[in-house]
């Protein structure tokens, strides 16, 4: 197989490149207003109007209050934070949606080891949850709010009524949301919910916690008053600068790049289907996030695929990088009913407006030609 090696980057949920507005901005800020924003000096108080017009923009657009969010180094810490600051006290039961990300599924097992039960909510065929009779003692319900492997959003309204009756603590793991599609936070009746910067063109390191104003809530770490003491230590202001500058630019352009990036997705969904049929998108007849697609080619191993597109100049992922190392399926697609043929073959491409309809092209292309020729090893 002969390609030419000019990569293309079909892997947007792992993380995106940050826009050089963002770049920009990080670097002025951390040039301009590099004072500790805890200091009651000229320049510290130059840091602090930063961090808290930051706070109000972000909050703004996640329909929040600036009181409500807590900065973080990213989605695993939020998720860590939430979900440990959530479940002090006597063990009870947490409630979680299949193929949690493992920034809240092994904080949840340390949970479990300390005697909390876990209980997972079924889904259906396209990833949807099935919302059932909660256990009697659920202390907290830990959701993904849209998948990172298979783009599909959970429709949660209902789940978070039952828990505001019930007076249940609800997690929204909303890392892959969060600068994809609209999010907000009152809305959504969610007791915490997380994001991280890099999955929109933000920089890594940063990311925010949103705590519902009188949740009760349990600090982990000690030592400093910053961020109302749930989260102590000098905040990174001009990382969070460059994460209220990304959401901005995204929530300003929201329409223009949904509309872009789905239909891409699209095309390049059906260019698949076409060129590699057999081929099987997981997720198809569920909301999905306009830019993820997971698919399946039945005959072909993930893994022997993944790096043969790497060798073909196209990078993509089998589901979370987090997970990456691992040769287990994905759980949430085995929890959706797939055959092994099915889960064992599927690949992800996550596209952003950095793409563009041209590449795509070529990319289907290699694509084709690659899981062409595995088919064939497979069956010689």
């Amino acid at each position: 197989m002969a390609f030419s090696m000019t990569s293309i980057y079909l892997d947007h949920n792992a993380t995106t490149p940050p826009s050089s507005e963002v770049l920009t901005e990080v670097s002025r800020v951390m040039r301009d207003c590099f004072g500790n924003p805890g200091s009651r000096h000229h320049i510290g108080r130059k840091a602090r109007q930063i961090l808290e017009q930051s706070r109000e923009s972000i909050t703004q657009i996640l329909g929040a209050q600036p009181s409500e969010l807590v900065f973080t180094s990213g989605g695993t810490e939020s998720n860590n934070l939430a979900i440990q600051g959530l479940t002090q006290g006597p063990p009870g039961t947490i409630v979680l949606s299949p193929g949690e990300h493992p920034s809240s599924l092994e904080v949840c097992r340390m949970r479990q080891r300390q005697g909390w039960r876990l209980h997972e909510l079924p889904v259906d065929s396209a990833g949807r949850l099935i919302i059932n009779e909660l256990p009697a003692d659920t202390r907290l319900v830990s959701v993904i709010l849209a998948h990172n492997e298979t783009g599909v959003i959970q429709e949660v309204h209902g789940l978070a009524e039952v828990c505001r009756e019930r007076g249940i603590a609800l997690h929204l793991d909303a890392v892959q949301a969060v600068g994809k599609i609209p999010v907000n936070f009152r809305d959504l009746g969610a007791t915490t919910l997380s994001f991280g910067a890099h999955k929109f063109q933000g920089p890594r390191g940063v990311g925010g916690l949103l705590i519902r104003e009188g949740a009760k809530f349990a600090s982990l770490m000690q030592g400093g008053h910053q961020e109302t003491e749930r989260r102590p230590g000098t905040e990174p202001v001009a990382l969070v600068a460059g994460m209220a500058l990304a959401l901005k630019t995204w929530s300003a352009n929201v329409d223009d790049w949904t509309a872009r990036v789905r239909q891409m997705r699209d095309d390049f969904q059906w260019k698949l289907c076409e060129a590699c049929s057999p081929a099987v998108v997981n997720g198809a007849d569920a909301l999905r996030l306009p830019n993820t697609l997971n698919i399946s080619f039945p005959g072909v191993d993930g893994e022997a695929l993944l790096v043969a597109l790497d060798l073909a100049g196209i990078a993509c992922s089998l589901g979370t990088t987090c997970a990456s190392g691992s040769s287990e399926p994905a759980p949430i697609l085995v929890a959706m009913g797939l055959s092994s043929d099915l889960y064992r073959s599927a690949v992800r491409f996550s596209l952003s407006p950095l793409n563009s309809p041209e590449e795509l092209e070529i990319a289907a292309q290699r694509i084709a030609r690659v899981v062409g020729s595995l088919r064939k090893s497979e069956s010689a």
